[in-house]
């Protein structure tokens, strides 16, 4: 899923990704936790039939897939949303699912990895309780680091709004996939606001790492490599 003219970064799914990273070395946990309708939301269409949709659509019971793995020789914490999934939006489900993944790194004392991706920022269809998983992840985060944890953040193409706004910014590596589109609002959104030209590249992952957002810029065929290597320096 990468050009081999340009080297365009294409989406990946999430099973796909965590096949590349790891293979078959992945045990899936916390795949019980089903998203509800606490609103009892409805709009074109209901909350119940949109997730429906979407889980026929991806072949996910969710934005988020967690699980125990093995990354070369290291036991990790593996966490991958997938920004098809409702543009991998962060719900109940998605925060609950991150925070068990953080724990569980804490529990065994054992390196954390997030690959994010989203476009979508809190669900909307949840309303508080979806801006909530911000802090509750973030505050998870924080424990992570007081326990002197590794965490490695993998940002993909687009990783926005309440996402980066809460875990995925705050790794101690911050990765990203090359001309990854990254910030919290779009830069046409911005933009109108301000009225006023972002400068060429903003809020590409190139742009973040000469600015200081990001610790280096990784070819997704060299991920896997590059992240066994961190783990043993750390």
């Amino acid at each position: 899923m990468v050009c081999p003219k340009c080297g365009y970064h294409f989406a990946l799914g999430a099973k796909e990704r965590i096949e590349i990273l790891v293979g078959e070395e992945f045990r899936e946990f916390s795949t019980e936790i089903k998203t509800g309708d606490p609103l009892n939301f409805t709009a074109i269409k209901s909350y119940k039939e949109k997730i429906e949709e979407e889980q026929k659509k991806t072949g996910l019971d969710e934005a988020c897939i967690v699980g125990e793995a093995v990354l070369g020789r290291r036991k990790v914490i593996l966490g991958v949303t997938d920004s098809r999934f409702m543009m991998g939006s962060m719900g109940s489900v998605v925060g609950e699912r991150i925070t068990r993944a953080i724990e569980k790194a804490i529990e065994q004392r054992i390196p954390l990895i997030i690959v994010s991706g989203s476009g979508g920022g809190a669900r909307m269809q949840e309303g508080m309780l979806s801006l909530m998983q911000m802090a509750k992840t973030s505050g998870a985060i924080s424990r992570l680091n007081r326990e002197n944890i590794p965490f490695i953040s993998v940002l993909t193409n687009p990783t926005m709004a309440g996402v980066l706004a809460s875990f995925a910014s705050l790794g101690d590596v911050i990765i990203a996939e090359p001309r990854a589109l990254i910030g919290f609002t779009g830069p046409r959104v911005i933009e109108q606001t301000i009225r006023q030209k972002l400068p060429p590249g903003f809020q590409r992952s190139e742009f973040l790492l000469e600015h200081g957002l990001i610790d280096m810029i990784v070819e997704r065929r060299r991920l896997k490599e590059i992240l066994e290597q961190i783990l043993e320096y750390l």
